[in-house]
């Protein structure tokens, strides 16, 4: 069944890291043919098959990542696309609990995240068809089982997130038409994805050392910032400063309300804008991650 958006969800660093995130890329489904030709064929310029954030390691992938994102900033600024980044601290209060089951709390911050997106920044009368990552941790084969014999519309309580496997009801609830697990490798929007839900949990866990990092490179270290701490960096870790300065620099830029330095990681003060880093908070003092 045809419908009238689609998104595309990648998650990052869901499993023995502090910091974990997900991503979902949406826009007008009239334009799939189009933006994945567009991305395909900015990869295949910068001669890299399939960009992956966790095996970033070369110039080569770096300026692949910077032209995706120049790309992506272009297509937000006409309103033809939204990247939204969901991430999460498991240091904090709602996640230091004992026994947490991390799968179960993904499918809670895949929940919040489409509600936040699918529902509130899309027209209210849009059909969706979503794609995930097929190296995603959650059984989406599960959840669309579920949406061909989906019921009523569910209530958000904490009920709902103790059933399993995942069994919210996307097809009322969010009007998810179909659900269609992708290779990353053979479809660039996925990489988009990828790209995004990487470098929005990174710059959470590696903010301290991008600062180390960008005061060497603007000459501050010179006077003493840091005393005479050596900087020792990884190819990895290079590359991945750059496309998080990149990022900042284009955000600031174009006005987006998207800050690196106040919250010690991307962080978007203002959801509407359509490059939105949403750090996920406690909603009350209720709100603690599941437990197996």
């Amino acid at each position: 069944m045809i419908s009238s958006h689609v998104a595309y969800a990648d998650e990052s660093y869901y499993t023995n890291e502090r910091f974990r995130s997900i991503a979902v890329v949406t826009f007008e489904y009239i334009n799939i043919g189009l933006f994945s030709n567009l991305f395909g064929s900015l990869l295949e310029e910068s001669n890299v098959s399939e960009f992956k954030w966790n095996k970033l390691r070369q110039a080569r992938e770096r300026l692949a990542a910077i032209k995706l994102i120049d790309e992506c900033i272009e297509l937000t600024i006409s309103k033809q696309l939204r990247i939204d980044i969901l991430i999460w601290d498991t240091h904090d209060t709602r996640h230091q609990v004992e026994g947490r089951d991390d799968i179960a709390n993904l499918q809670r911050m895949y929940y919040h995240l489409f509600r936040n997106v699918l529902l509130k920044r899309w027209p209210s009368d849009s059909t969706w068809n979503l794609y995930p990552d097929e190296n995603s941790a959650l059984d989406w084969a599960t959840v669309q089982d579920y949406l061909d014999t989906a019921g009523l519309i569910v209530e958000v309580t904490p009920k709902l997130f103790y059933r399993s496997p995942f069994r919210i009801r996307l097809s009322r609830e969010f009007q998810i038409l179909n659900i269609n697990e992708v290779s990353s490798a053979s479809e660039p929007i996925s990489q988009i994805a990828d790209l995004f839900a990487g470098i929005g949990a990174y710059s959470h866990s590696a903010y301290e050392k991008y600062r180390k990092w960008l005061s060497k490179k603007s000459g501050q270290l010179s006077l003493g910032l840091f005393s005479q701490e050596a900087l020792h960096l990884t190819n990895s870790e290079r590359e991945r400063f750059c496309i998080m300065k990149h990022l900042d620099d284009k955000c600031k830029s174009c006005k987006f309300r998207v800050s690196l330095r106040s919250a010690k990681g991307f962080k978007t003060f203002d959801p509407n804008y359509p490059i939105n880093f949403w750090q996920y908070e406690p909603q009350h003092v209720e709100d603690k991650a599941p437990t197996r």
